[in-house]
């Protein structure tokens, strides 16, 4: 099921959605606790509203201002106090017909809200989980 820019939230996955390309930005190298990463951002809307959305790996860069694509199986995280929608490494994107989604005039300023009190929830970042007496312990990496 497709969903709409004004329908995202923080930490929704398998996300499905047709959007137009409004800018298309360059690709980026960064570094991440896993390594460097390259990735590349857009602005992206539809008729509700828009969002950044951030293409990681082989996603980065296959897009340019004014395209219209369907984003399968992308998944939405908060950063830097905004939610962002990300297309990674079990995710696809595909051109479609231009009355597929609107114009970019068409496209309202509009961008989804963090919820107020939203917190992201914890994310294990490697190592393992042992158990003693209940508690759950994470071994630390050196």
């Amino acid at each position: 099921m497709s969903v709409k820019v004004s329908e995202l939230v923080p930490d929704m996955n398998e996300v499905n959605i047709k959007v137009r390309v409004l800018e298309a930005g360059e690709l980026k190298e960064i570094q991440t606790f896993r390594g460097p990463r390259t990735l590349s951002e857009a602005v992206v809307g539809d008729e509700t509203g828009r969002i950044t959305l951030t293409l990681w790996g082989e996603h980065a860069g296959k897009i340019s201002t004014g395209d219209a694509v369907e984003i399968k199986n992308g998944y939405t995280r908060v950063f830097r106090g905004e939610i962002r929608l990300n297309l990674g490494s079990r995710g696809t994107i595909e051109k479609i017909d231009d009355s597929e989604v609107p114009s970019i005039d068409e496209i309202p300023e509009e961008t989804p809200q963090v919820p107020e009190g939203y917190e992201p929830p914890m994310r294990r970042r490697g190592g393992r989980d042992f158990r003693r007496g209940g508690k759950s312990y994470t071994r630390r990496r050196y």
